[in-house]
């Protein structure tokens, strides 16, 4: 094992404290499960070298180009100097949100413009949601009431808003509780054990399913219903979430219907449902909005019903598919992302198939 150490900067633009945090690698020995779901999840890959959707943004900034990266506070918090300019040739930006930095949150500031994570200032003491933690000479680890509750995840997945003082992105959270909050749902508990020095059936799932991948431990929570109507038929999303079912601004969620009768498809145009953010009625990036132009989005708990204008035969089949893009499809030029796949792809979060009787 080894250290890595870093250099923490808060981003006022001046020094308000310091830590210092182990690299991901550290972590590997004890925890072999848990480090190779994190090498594939998104608060691994937060960073512009890798995810090119939020590279894409930064590169259209105006910060850019006066060299100001403050996506760092939530995106590479880590990093040795988040007030500098990315720089890939410095391993502590490449980790993005490391497992050591979470790991040392002690509690959330809250703030009217986005929250922010106090780091526990000792180096080596973790916390976590485990019960009489196994002593070891690595680092010590205790439980937070603020993992169990899921605050740990407010201080970057609360709200965020511009210069304008508009929310441009919002989780909008009602009141958590040990057993349904961000952790119930992104962090499942799934087979295999915590670490190397207890063995244990089950742990947190560390790839944290979202919109990038994991779609169908998210599945679960989204209920879609068909009801026959004597001129057609209606279609419900019921979100079973506590919160609305897409957050970003530049993602747009599509519900798609098919008939089949007769080895015949008949597809109904998509349903569309977004969040634009604007300025003087025109659709603008985030940083340039001052007011929300439309919100079509499945809200928390909310159920959606959407009716279809054609007489069904028995044995019709009815094909449901709710699924959505990471970046709207009308922006996807505006931003370069054009020979991007992931950017474009249309990504199913639930499928059903009823049949007529």
């Amino acid at each position: 094992m080894y250290s890595m150490i870093i250099t923490f900067v808060i981003l006022t633009g001046t020094l308000f404290s310091q830590a210092t945090f182990q690299s991901n690698t550290t972590c590997k020995e004890c925890h072999p499960t848990i480090y190779k779901e994190h090498e594939g999840a998104m608060h691994n890959r937060a960073s512009i070298f890798k995810d090119p959707i939020h590279k894409a943004v930064w590169d259209k900034h105006p910060l850019k180009k006066k060299k100001k990266y403050k996506c760092a506070k939530c995106h590479t918090p880590a990093a040795k100097t988040i007030q500098s300019m990315p720089d890939m040739n410095d391993p502590t930006h490449l980790q993005a949100i490391s497992c050591a930095y979470c790991h040392r949150i002690e509690s959330i500031e809250l703030g009217s413009k986005s929250n922010k994570n106090i780091i526990n200032k000792k180096e080596k003491n973790y916390f976590a949601t485990i019960q009489n933690p196994v002593e070891n000479t690595f680092h010590t680890a205790a439980t937070n009431t603020n993992f169990k509750t899921a605050q740990v995840c407010m201080g970057c997945h609360s709200h965020k808003k511009n210069k304008e003082k508009l929310d441009v992105c919002s989780t909008t959270m009602g009141k958590l509780s040990d057993k349904n909050n961000c952790i119930s749902c992104h962090m499942p508990k799934v087979s295999g054990s915590v670490s190397t020095f207890r063995d244990t059936l089950k742990h947190s799932y560390h790839g944290f399913p979202g919109a990038n991948s994991g779609q169908e431990m998210l599945a679960k929570y989204i209920d879609i219903r068909f009801i026959q109507k004597s001129d057609g038929f209606s279609v419900s999303i019921y979100n079973q979430s506590p919160h609305a079912m897409l957050l970003h601004p530049l993602r747009v969620l599509q519900l798609r219907v098919s008939v089949e009768r007769n080895e015949r498809v008949e597809e109904f145009k998509p349903k569309v449902f977004m969040r634009v953010l604007g300025k003087n009625k025109k659709p603008t990036p985030p940083w340039l909005a001052t007011q929300l132009l439309k919100n079509t989005m499945i809200k928390a708990k909310e159920t959606r019903v959407l009716s279809y204008t054609k007489e069904l035969e028995p044995d019709d089949k009815i094909k449901v598919t709710l699924g959505y893009y990471l970046v709207n499809p009308k922006l996807v030029v505006k931003f370069t992302l054009q020979t991007n796949e992931k950017a474009k792809k249309f990504n199913i979060l639930k499928e059903v198939i009823f049949k007529v009787k």
